[in-house]
């Protein structure tokens, strides 16, 4: 598709063909019509969300709870395969791993699991692209090509769980493989997640139903990333949930986050914090503010001491990032001196700021690059 015109957002995703239906797609009850509608009793349904969610088979050989005269019917109709592996490409001992998907249109998109050591992460995708247009992120640069489907986002998560589960990633040896569990899961792969909003919270609800509906993992190992949707983070307070929300910021002023991240345009910077502090009050969880540190564009002094008097006094955390620099971007990390100067302005406010790990540096780091390289 054509090069972004600088600036330019795209919030309404190009339409072309859907996905096919899957189970994750589906409500319980849809599911039992679904099922129903198959000539099958509608138990069949949980037995089959069980499978799914909770033991997380590979496919309809392993369903001997369900007769064998209707596993390919169900499985065809309810569970057909959303994506494939292109490449597995792991660093850091092992201890990262990031997959380039393509789905059923050939649209191709990532996630990444990491492990750490006393829980693991999966950072997954929300749509193929980004039409937030920010200019130092590859998927931004990329352009929206479409909105993931629910069952798209759900799957990277259960195809992640079963390599745990299989001991590909995760298992320390000396037991159970995959011993240690998926814990956090973090929209901060490719897209906006809150520009595809009915499907991310679909996929939460799936994420954190219990079993059979769901994979019964905890809202609060839940992180949803935004440029600053303001209405959608409204709504988001309205659904009553303790996801974390984390606002990427990149600048305090607005003259600068203009130009780094263009819905700013849209939606100044005190009017995302106050929908932020909102959400902070209702969900009683604090806010994550990213900040990609990008040398001499954003990590001066100064600016540091602005985004302190920003967030002081609130329920904010600042999560520093280091920027994974995009093939032929005129844009690098800071020096260590600026970064060390940075975290000390934030703290003389008493803001607490960490610098994030990172993870992934020798794999194309940064969410886009590996989709880019095909």
């Amino acid at each position: 598709m054509p090069k972004p015109i600088p600036g330019e957002l795209t919030f309404v995703a190009p339409r072309g063909a859907k996905p096919p239906r899957h189970l994750a797609d589906l409500t319980a009850a849809e599911r039992r019509e679904a099922v129903a509608e198959l000539g099958e009793k509608p138990f069949r349904a949980d037995q089959l969300s069980r499978q799914y969610f909770s033991r997380l088979s590979a496919g309809p050989d392993e369903w001997t709870d369900i007769p064998a005269a209707s596993r390919a019917k169900l499985g065809e109709a309810l569970l057909p395969e959303l994506m494939s592996v292109v490449r597995n490409v792991s660093c850091d001992d092992d201890a990262t791993r990031k997959t380039l998907w393509k789905l059923f249109d050939g649209v191709l998109v990532e996630s990444v699991l990491m492990r750490y050591p006393d829980r693991v992460t999966m950072c997954i995708s929300s749509q193929a692209g980004c039409g937030m247009n920010c200019p130092f992120c590859a998927t931004g640069q990329a352009g929206l090509t479409r909105n993931l489907s629910t069952g798209e986002i759900v799957e990277q998560i259960a195809a992640g769980m079963r390599s745990i589960k299989n001991g590909e990633f995760g298992s320390d040896g000396s037991g159970e493989a995959g011993a240690v569990r998926l814990s956090n899961v973090v929209f901060m792969g490719m897209g906006e997640p809150l520009a595809n909003y009915k499907r991310v919270i679909a996929a939460i609800r799936r994420l954190t139903d219990p079993a059979p509906g769901g994979f019964g993992l905890s809202q609060r190992g839940i992180t949803v990333s935004t440029v600053g949707l303001v209405p959608a983070i409204n709504r988001l307070a309205d659904e009553e949930m303790s996801v974390r929300l984390a606002v990427s910021l990149h600048a305090p002023d607005d003259e600068l986050r203009d130009t780094l991240v263009p819905v700013n345009t849209r939606w100044r910077v005190a009017e995302v914090l106050d929908a932020a502090w909102a959400y902070a009050e209702r969900s009683g969880r604090r806010i994550s503010i990213e900040y990609a540190l990008i040398k001499d564009i954003n990590d001066q002094a100064w600016r540091a001491d602005l985004l302190g008097r920003l967030l002081k006094n609130h329920r904010a955390h600042v999560n520093l990032i280091p920027l994974n620099p995009t093939p032929g971007s005129k844009w690098t990390a800071s020096r260590p001196e600026d970064e060390r100067e940075f975290v000390r302005q934030l703290k003389l406010h008493g803001v607490p700021v960490t610098v994030r790990d990172t993870r992934g540096q020798e794999i194309d780091g940064a969410c886009g690059q590996l989709a880019a390289a095909g």
